[in-house]
């Protein structure tokens, strides 16, 4: 993608539907006049009432508990230096919507027009009384320290500068695994620190506090080693400044055992590299580009532990892996404050959790075969889903332990618990669909690419690396589109209903005869037929041509699965092929089936649906949890209705004892544990989260992911078709580019498992 449409791109997301990232919802019902009585005048006076008496119940009666301020005033704004707090806003509201998606914290951004420490400290002590927490943002040094310093003693809240701290407790979770891989000790190596801003600061005091001594570290600025016989030097670079006999990184790096990078591209060279200590250590965190590449560091030690902060390369030192939970685990128990005992916590929990099994769920989103603890995976993933059930409870047992919580927690699994449910609102599923995809791209042919958001589909599946498109369509029309969107990459374009009939057409043309000379098609039709794109391409997946299809955009359902049952069929041992959507919900994801094919299936079809559809939750790593849903509860009514859904479960009962599934039941129930455990505690249901609907038939299945998508604005995967011998997948008439582009992920997932699958048999 050239920069000038990736500026572009990420003006318009910025600016559209509405402008910034974040906004405020109600939390309250607001429809009556009552609501309203009780929102403001006159009901809101009662809380007003009990907060003057006692400060302290703010949090019980506002949001202020779950409200974290994220000030700047944009002076060392990402690498783009001193742009100003205006300016600034933009990283400030992205630092919002992290907070929201991964610890379920409500960040509003604010920006200080002042450089100055007295004012800006007084600014934010003014407005502290609305927050829970104060995260300092992209303030520069010296400034950050000392402003973070004194908000820290004069404030009752948790303030956290994240420059500083948020990589210091990443970095030494990865540095404690590093060490126990390369069998060292924190007290005994020798670590050189290039650079000597708030986080190089920051990373060093954390890394003495775990036993690195002050005669072991070497630290460095851009005019070389920090001594102490230098002129003029502060007292944070005072503090880590040495007296050995070495002025450069180059004497710096002989035999030392730890490199720490905090500072700019490409300064450390192979020869340095070589002249470490064995089992190297290799923190390489300047960004984008690290002090030295990693595919050049790898080639030159063997025996390297590397860390980069690149996403593209193993162990990333992300901060997003800190922040959100840390503020988490304090706000839970009103801490006064964050501490070294609740960083110190952070980081072990972190450090722990690399060594604990995987799941699968993450094993998928970052397309492996195995995560295990090793030298490049030394940190968990930020996609990891146990991130939140871990890292804030180790935080808030710190702030217990140590004296500055206010609310203790009092049943640790409730709150596990509660955590979990507050990580089921984001798009996980759909990060997860498309790093696996990335993980072994595949052939997609767009059957209908000569339409203008088909063909923006395609051009984001090949930029992100997600596909390699085919796409079929009128050539000139394409080449004209592809113009407008200046997508210029050299793809194959196909033309089915061009003049000419070539080899291709013929063969496809004759193989589709030979499968069906004994239904009614003769020759003449076959090769008709072959004009047709949904044919066509069709033909391209099953001859292997291609891997999958994408098609349906501009043509009615039923008439898009005409030709792909006819091409395509059933797969071996299947009786009915169906459709599941996946609905990313407040609850987390829901697979709903069958959403798009059966109309009114029978119970042993129904049981074959929701094998099938289970089949669809594990591949994306979630264990089903299945709900045969109808408008009856387990026997209340003896309508054949209700009946075949009992049926179907029966059936899955005897054949598939280890499945989690039941009914007949009603939705609520299914979906609601308190409700399910107090009226059918026999069931297999209960206590458990259900995350898998089976639909009695296509009527209700339709209707309600529908419904979902409209009104609750719930994000739909799907339909995803299951049942086939080859990937191909049907979308909705009128899909958005999004979902074209998430079925496309589905559609490269589908055809990895069926290659896995494939391979299994050949191997055994």
């Amino acid at each position: 993608m050239s920069k000038q449409k990736q500026r572009r791109e990420a003006l318009v997301y910025h600016a559209k539907p509405q402008p910034g990232k974040i906004k405020i919802v109600p939390t309250k019902p607001y429809a009556t006049q009552r609501d309203l009585a009780l929102a403001y005048s006159p009901g809101v006076a009662e809380p007003c009432l009990e907060i003057e008496k006692d400060k302290s119940n703010a949090y019980k009666y506002t949001s202020k508990g779950n409200l974290v301020a994220v000030i700047s005033n944009g002076t060392a704004v990402l690498g783009l230096g001193n742009i100003g707090p205006e300016a600034s806003k933009p990283v400030m509201e992205g630092k919002g919507l992290l907070f929201k998606i991964f610890a379920d914290i409500d960040g509003i951004d604010i920006e200080v027009d002042t450089e100055d420490v007295d004012e800006f400290v007084r600014t934010v002590k003014n407005i502290a009384p609305t927050f829970g927490g104060i995260n300092l943002e992209d303030i520069k040094a010296p400034e950050a320290f000392e402003i973070e310093r004194r908000l820290k003693e004069e404030l009752d809240i948790p303030v956290m500068h994240d420059d500083q701290h948020g990589t210091a407790i990443i970095s030494a979770a990865a540095l404690l695994n590093a060490l126990e891989l390369a069998d060292k000790k924190m007290e005994d190596v020798q670590i050189v620190i290039s650079g000597a801003g708030a986080a190089a600061v920051s990373c060093t005091k954390l890394y003495k506090a775990f036993g690195a001594k002050a005669e072991n570290i070497v630290m460095l600025d851009s005019k070389g080693v920090i001594r102490k016989d230098a002129e003029n030097l502060s007292a944070a670079k005072l503090e880590f400044a040495t007296d050995k006999d070495i002025r450069t990184l180059e004497e710096a790096m002989k035999d030392c055992d730890v490199f720490i990078g905090l500072s700019i591209a490409d300064i450390v060279s192979p020869e340095m590299l070589l002249s470490m200590a064995d089992n190297p250590i290799v923190f390489a965190m300047a960004n984008p580009n690290p002090e030295i590449a990693y595919d050049l560091a790898l080639d030159t030690r063997k025996d390297i532990i590397m860390a980069t902060g690149r996403s593209d390369h193993p162990n990333q030192v992300n901060n997003v892996l800190g922040f959100p939970f840390i503020f988490r685990g304090a706000l839970d128990v009103r801490a006064t404050g964050i501490n070294e005992a609740m960083k110190m916590a952070a980081v072990k929990a972190l450090a722990e959790l690399a060594k604990q099994p995987v799941p699968e769920q993450v094993n998928i989103a970052y397309g492996e075969t195995r995560l295990s603890f090793n030298r490049e995976y030394i940190i968990p993933k930020p996609f990891d889903p146990r991130l939140i059930a871990e890292i804030p409870p180790a935080v808030a047992k710190a702030a217990i332990e140590s004296g500055v919580a206010q609310q203790p927690v009092e049943d640790w699994e409730k709150y596990k618990e509660e955590l979990l449910q507050r990580s089921g609102s984001d798009n996980k599923v759909v990060r997860l669909l498309h790093n696996r995809a990335k993980s072994n791209k595949k052939r997609i042919v767009f059957a209908e690419a000569d339409h203008l958001d088909v063909l923006k589909a395609a051009q984001i599946v090949y930029e992100e690396g997600i596909a390699d498109p085919i796409l079929l369509g009128k050539k000139e029309v394409v080449l004209e589109l592809k113009k407008e969107l200046e997508f210029d990459a050299d793809i194959p374009i196909l033309d089915p209903t061009s003049q000419e009939f070539d080899e291709k057409h013929i063969r496809y043309a004759t193989k589709f005869w030979e499968s069906r000379k004994r239904s009614g098609t003769t020759l003449y039709s076959s090769k008709i037929k072959m004009r047709e794109r949904n044919y066509f391409g069709a033909m391209m997946v099953l001859e292997g041509d291609a891997d999958g299809m994408i098609s349906g955009y501009s043509r009615a359902y039923p008439t898009v699965v005409k030709p792909i049952f006819e091409v395509i069929g059933r797969a071996a041992n299947v009786k009915k092929a169906a459709t599941v959507n996946i609905m990313i919900t407040d609850m987390g994801p829901l697979f709903l089936a069958d959403t798009s094919i059966n109309i009114d299936p029978n119970a042993e079809e129904l049981a074959e649906i929701a094998l099938n559809t289970a089949n669809v939750a594990s591949t994306f790593g979630f264990d089903p949890v299945m709900a045969l849903l109808s408008y009856a509860n387990y026997g209340s009514s003896s309508h054949q209705n209700a009946k075949k859904v009992r049926d179907a479960v029966h059936i899955l009962h005897e054949t598939n004892p280890k499945l989690v599934v039941d009914g007949e039941i009603q939705t609520d129930f299914a979906l609601n544990k308190e409700l399910l455990q107090s009226q059918f505690p026999f069931s297999k249901l209960a206590g458990k989260k259900v995350n898998t609907l089976i639909f009695p038939n296509l009527e209700s299945a339709n209707i309600t992911y529908k419904l979902l998508k409209e009104l609750n604005k719930a994000d739909s995967i799907g339909p995803i078709m299951v049942g086939l011998r080859r990937s191909v997948h049907i979308l909705q008439l009128g899909a958005s580019v999004d979902e074209m582009v998430n079925m496309t992920a589905v559609a490269v997932i589908d055809a990895q498992e069926r290659e896995k699958r494939k391979k299994a048999k050949t191997t055994n």
